[in-house]
């Protein structure tokens, strides 16, 4: 009777490690090491004619692309297109019938769920990393400043090589596209969802580029006085100051200046900088929205139209 616990623990450890075996042998083939001038990084092929995820970081601004396929085969790739506010970039390498593998639902993860981060850390090719979720619904700020909502978080180790990789379940689903680790912490890794890449790649695949709309401010992250807010009926108690507005701009057309403290646009409260940039998306290009500012404590309403950013 003693035995027992040992032999249903051995085989539960015999069935974990055949689940991430199966998981890397089945997404392996499809992971690639991208390689640049300076440095490099990891990439998932996603279609079996050649088209690669991988993280905007790693490729952004680069001459020249290379990428090594599992069996070693070094392909010339091309920059398809590169959101850096996404932290994501599609290339294309020239193939047919190339491993590919498909990009899962993020929306179906659980918190605790195995996880396995495959990719290509210091230059060794192809190395496995398992871990769990460990957390869901996070927002990370890219490079360019802009936040990146509906993180995954996850203690499957990355180092730097591992950008770009994949972050894959135990049923071999892609559910992340590695992107970041926080130093010197142990296990804060990042993993942007893969239905953010799967919407993000089919744009860039098709335009090139992901549109967004933009209303020519600069400004910043302020607080509003509660008696402010209580008096003019707010929803929030900060917002964002107005630092300065562009000439021959939405935001100059719609009457905004210097000192206006911006509190919603649309049906949207405005709280800081990061919620003016996620309601300013491609559907807002062109689109009479009113908008609602502090001036001088008062409240006031006036109208804008989003213009199409300029990339």
């Amino acid at each position: 009777m003693a035995s027992t616990p040992v032999r249903d623990d051995r085989e539960l450890l015999d069935a974990y490690s055949t689940a991430v075996v199966d998981a890397v042998e089945r997404v392996g083939p499809a992971v690639v090491r991208v390689e640049r001038e300076r440095g490099g990084g990891s990439g998932v092929i996603f279609t079996p004619d050649g088209f690669v995820l991988t993280n905007s970081h790693v490729v952004h601004g680069a001459a020249r692309l290379a990428v090594t396929l599992s069996d070693g085969h070094e392909l010339r790739a091309d920059i398809v297109g590169d959101d850096p506010h996404t932290d994501l970039a599609v290339l294309r390498v020239d193939g047919t019938s190339l491993p590919c593998a498909g990009l899962g639902d993020s929306r179906r993860l659980r918190v605790g769920q195995i996880a396995i981060a495959i990719g290509n850390p210091y230059g060794f090719h192809h190395s496995a990393t398992a871990g769990i979720v460990s957390g869901l619904g996070r927002s990370l700020r890219a490079r360019s400043g802009r936040l990146i909502d509906d993180i995954i978080q996850t203690d499957a180790a990355l180092n730097p090589g591992n950008s770009g990789g994949a972050l894959v379940t135990s049923r071999g689903d892609v559910v992340g596209i590695n992107t970041a680790t926080i130093l010197p912490a142990q296990g804060l890794c990042f993993a942007v969802a893969s239905n953010t890449a799967r919407f993000v790649a089919t744009r860039l695949m098709s335009d090139g580029r992901i549109r967004r709309s933009y209303i020519g401010v600069g400004g910043q992250s302020t607080s509003v006085p509660r008696e402010q807010a209580r008096a003019n009926g707010l929803a929030v108690t900060s917002g964002v100051l107005v630092l300065s507005v562009e000439a021959e701009s939405p935001a100059r057309r719609a009457g905004l200046a210097e000192g206006d403290v911006i509190v919603s646009l649309g049906d949207h409260p405005v709280a800081g900088v990061d919620d003016l940039h996620r309601y300013l998306t491609e559907e807002r290009i062109g689109t009479s929205l009113p908008l609602t500012v502090l001036r001088r404590g008062r409240r006031i309403r006036l109208t804008i139209a989003p213009a199409e950013a300029r990339t």
